[in-house]
């Protein structure tokens, strides 16, 4: 149903501005309700500190990394990295929803408490690579300095709708990336930490996930158009981190991250949350952007089954070569 009121305007001349007082309420209610549920912890409480000693350097007893002393795999060491970079990014993040959403008000709120929180991740990420000595340091921060000197720019910055919609997956994705790094480590240390950010992530994301089910009751066509357009054209926040083409294909085929994971556990439990497919009223862009956002999934997941054949092919292949 779509509802208008004299003082917003119609669907038709939506503005960010106007977005942002509809969604005033909403997002004041979603922080209250985030609030009650959210729970307090402490990084430091996730870092093995024990395992820690001097790096050389200052110190004369420092001890040079290799990479025997990683108790974590070969895929779980690319996947930290790639989750880490992505999290140091923060800054860069804080600055554009900050700017899209502004700082007052619920939305001002909601903007420095999704950052003081998103900080933790990035500290209790880099205390347990250094301590654990699960990755190359002198690499990691060389990647951190060429990655954020580059900067961040979302695709969606142009519009604070579309900024909602990416958000909605992004959050589950990271989420999902987290959990299967945490599994795919071999590090039992390394799965609980990875499991406590991944608690916040999803909270994330049902914050943002609802505000977009608001969006669509009262700009149903401009919404389905922005989300369209964030599905279509998503990508992750890591996109532009040192070699991170060849990362995302390690991932991919030690299951971290793929077009399957994308498609059956991020794309669609958001949607099937929407039940955008099912969504009526709308008008002739609205129900173009729907066709098109239909016939994409169909798409991807064709790709998705083209993949899943090629690493069956792959793990049989491996399992051969074991078995000989």
């Amino acid at each position: 149903m779509t509802i208008t009121s004299p003082s917003l305007g119609s669907p038709s001349v939506w503005t960010d501005t106007r977005l942002l007082c509809a969604l005033e309420e909403v997002v004041e209610k979603e922080l209250d309700r985030h609030l009650k549920v959210a729970k307090d912890w402490m990084p430091h409480e996730y870092v093995p500190w024990g395992d820690g000693r001097n790096f050389p350097g200052f110190f004369e007893d420092g001890e040079v990394w290799e990479k025997g002393q990683s108790k974590v795999t070969e895929i779980g060491r690319t996947a930290l990295v790639v989750n880490l970079l992505t999290e140091d990014n923060l800054p860069s993040y804080h600055h554009e929803i900050a700017t899209l959403f502004g700082r007052d008000g619920a939305w001002g709120t909601w903007v420095h408490r999704w950052t003081a929180e998103e900080g933790r991740h990035g500290i209790v990420m880099r205390d347990y690579l250094l301590a654990s000595r699960a990755v190359d340091p002198d690499k990691l921060e060389q990647f951190r300095m060429a990655h954020m000197s580059e900067g961040f720019e979302s695709d969606n910055r142009h519009s604070m709708l579309h900024s909602v919609a990416y958000v909605s997956f992004q959050e589950l994705a990271t989420r999902i990336s987290h959990r299967n790094t945490g599994h795919q480590s071999g590090d039992p240390v390394c799965d609980r930490m990875l499991a406590r950010i991944a608690t916040d992530e999803n909270l994330h994301m049902v914050f943002y996930r609802n505000l977009l089910k608001a969006a669509f009751e009262i700009a149903p066509d401009v919404t389905m158009q922005a989300v369209r357009d964030v599905v279509v054209n998503f990508r992750m926040p890591g996109h532009g981190i040192p070699g991170f083409e060849r990362a995302a294909a390690q991932m991919a085929i030690g299951e971290v991250y793929n077009l399957r994971i994308h498609h059956d556990e991020v794309l669609q439990p958001v949607l099937r949350f929407l039940k955008i497919m099912d969504i009526d009223g709308l008008g002739p862009d609205g129900r173009r952007a729907q066709e098109e956002l239909g016939l994409f999934l169909g798409g991807l997941d064709a790709e998705a089954a083209k993949f899943d054949e090629k690493l069956a092919a792959r793990k049989a292949r491996m399992a051969t070569r074991i078995d000989a």
